[in-house]
């Protein structure tokens, strides 16, 4: 989503403020800006489009100064456009910057209008400003300033704010949207997350929901929902600015896709126990009172918690029902079978998971939440995290977290039936063996992209595609189709393979591209079956497996071979090549990889 840089302090900042932005491009954006002040003026600079052209502008129009605040924007209210983009200036004596979204702005935007305030742009955070603005000019010093502005604001929001009247002070707050605060050396840094201060510090507090701050170089004075001092920990981040290059690689996507095997093994580390048992790390009287799981997700970690559903109900007995978390409390669901809610998600930051895990907590579900990022907002509320160990993944389209999440999946189910007895320790102990094979055959597969290559190539011509599979690689279609159409703008869809006969094969034409995962089970024929209906209509044939499995397949037009792998973990394994044909056929169409149009890495608003 959107990105919030600012800085205070003693060095000339406009450099710093663009180079932290940089780290955070992985969001998304469509455009930038920066506002700094100099001589008591505030300069500002935006740019629609990548950094570079904001880069350019200030090429053309230097600014200076020891304090700014910084922004990338991805539209929400307001198209893009220069007026639309951030900061926002109001009188020449405010500037902010906004991340979120101010429910109750066409309200306030009203009042202000009836002040004679007028307005810019098409944007709620513009009414920020204005609010800024107007009790500044009252007289109201930063503190209360702040008091005043959050007393009349509703919605999930962080911003930054700097005025000419305090030349030397950051103004920040938050609720529900991250925001961090650096501390250095003589100056403090804010940003969205520690990755974009990776590089200036590694000592950050982290803002609290209602939290409230005034910052200066060598202080920060943090205040809580009542308006009282409060004293929140300085916490030691271990983000490596090195782990974000793209260490020769062409995108960030790429380099994240050979990390796999690394973040696979890593996270199987994290869910091994001291006695080298497969483990949640969770306590035998914690897995014993799990006995209905509602798993909460978006995206692609929702498919990861399809993929899960079926091994715990296989594995350990236990129901388990998916949910959309940007649905779940809306529809006041029924949890009088549920014990337990576990969310899922690689920043820990998505609103919509956010709210429906504070949702299940309301209704007094334990929480447990799957993340990759230990720091995060959804870490700090639920009761105890099951980590991933993807380490940072900066493309937008989830590739390394999501095999990590299913590696977590896999630990849990197979903890929770050995727990209530549905699982013997012969059985648990022979898929632990079995998935500790798993990262050298997501190594073997890193072969694949030359084989691919040819397949993405007829791909990329494609108007729309089909993705086949039954039983757990059903909800890895799903994410197939995501993958090649969040990355090549091809239109894909995801379906069981049973389902074809009802509705889906009216689709089916002549050449259109039909990609089925295949496994080595028992459904297998059934699978194959289906396929064979797409191919007498003229669809173009692809299939996904094991080299036993796509050997029964001799109609195929085109077979990707993945490792030999135990059945119950090809999604992990198949995940694989789904990413790799995604990347490889937007390479081949020359879309944006690690940026795609639209699309936000972290969704922090709703």
């Amino acid at each position: 989503m959107c990105g919030i840089v600012g800085y205070v302090g003693n060095e000339t900042c406009h450099e710093i403020i663009i180079g932290s932005l940089e780290r955070l491009e992985y969001r998304g954006y469509d455009s930038s800006g920066i506002a700094t002040i100099h001589n008591d003026q505030i300069q500002l600079r935006r740019a629609v489009g990548k950094l570079s052209d904001l880069k350019t502008k200030i090429l053309d129009e230097p600014v200076s100064g020891t304090i700014g605040i910084g922004h990338i924007r991805w539209a929400t209210h307001g198209g893009v456009t220069e007026q639309n983009a951030h900061p926002h200036l109001v009188n020449s004596e405010v500037a902010i910057v906004h991340n979120g979204i101010i429910e109750n702005y066409a309200q306030l935007k009203k009042e202000l209008a009836e002040k004679g305030f007028s307005f810019s742009s098409d944007t709620d955070s513009e009414v920020l400003a204005h609010l800024f603005a107007f009790v500044i000019g009252q007289g109201l010093a930063p503190v209360e300033a702040l008091k005043a502005v959050l007393s009349k604001i509703e919605g999930a929001y962080s911003f930054a704010v700097i005025s000419k009247s305090y030349p030397e002070t950051l103004m920040v707050a938050r609720n529900a949207s991250p925001l961090a605060i650096g501390i250095s050396d003589n100056a403090t840094i804010i940003a969205s997350d520690a990755t974009a201060m990776a590089h200036l510090t590694r000592q950050v507090i982290y803002l609290k929901d209602n939290d409230y701050a005034v910052i200066t170089p060598t202080k920060v004075d943090i205040y809580d929902v009542k308006n009282k001092p409060a004293n929140r920990q300085v916490i030691k981040v271990n983000v490596s600015p090195i782990l974000l290059d793209k260490a020769g690689y062409k995108h960030y996507m790429e380099k994240e896709i050979h990390e796999q095997p690394d973040a696979i093994s890593h996270t199987i580390s994290a869910m091994t126990d001291i006695h080298g048992r497969l483990s949640t790390n969770l306590e035998a009287a914690s897995l014993t009172k799990i006995r209905g799981i509602v798993l909460l997700a978006a995206g692609t970690s929702f498919y990861a918690a399809q993929i899960g559903r079926y091994w715990i109900e296989r594995l350990a007995g236990i129901p388990v029902v998916c949910e959309i978390a940007s649905e779940y409390h809306y529809r006041n669901p029924i949890a009088s079978h549920q014990t337990t809610a576990i969310v899922i998600s690689q920043s820990g930051e998505s609103i919509d998971s956010l709210l429906a895990i504070r949702h299940a907590k309301k209704m007094g579900l334990d929480t447990y939440g799957i993340v990759n990022v230990v720091s995060s907002t959804i870490s700090r509320e639920v009761d105890k995290i099951l980590p991933t160990r993807a380490g940072p993944e900066i493309g937008v389209a989830s590739t390394k977290a999501f095999t990590a999440q299913l590696v977590v999946l896999m630990s849990l189910a197979i903890s929770l039936g050995r727990q209530n007895g549905r699982l013997d320790e012969d059985k648990a102990l022979d898929i632990h063996q079995k998935l500790l094979k798993i990262p050298g055959a997501a190594g073997k597969s890193m072969k694949l992209f030359n084989s691919v290559l040819p397949i993405a190539n007829r791909l990329k011509n494609a108007r729309s595609c089909l993705f086949l599979g039954r039983d757990t690689l059903f909800p890895l279609a799903c994410e197939g189709a995501l993958k090649l159409k969040e990355l090549s703008y091809i239109h894909a869809e995801g379906f069981a393979s049973g389902e074809m006969k009802h509705g889906p094969i009216a689709l089916l034409e002549e050449g259109l591209p039909v990609i089925s995962f295949v496994s080595e089970d028992e459904i297998a024929p059934k699978a194959i079956s289906n396929l064979k209906e797409a191919e007498a209509r003229g669809g173009y044939i692809i299939v996904i497996g094991t080299q036993s499995a796509v050997n029964t397949i001799d109609f195929a037009s085109d077979k990707i071979i993945i490792p030999d792998c135990e059945p119950i973990l090809t999604p992990i394994v198949s995940a694989i090549p789904a990413q790799i044909l995604a990347y490889l056929t937007a390479s081949e169409k020359g879309t944006d990889i690690d940026q795609p149009r639209n699309l936000a890495k972290s969704v922090t608003v709703e």
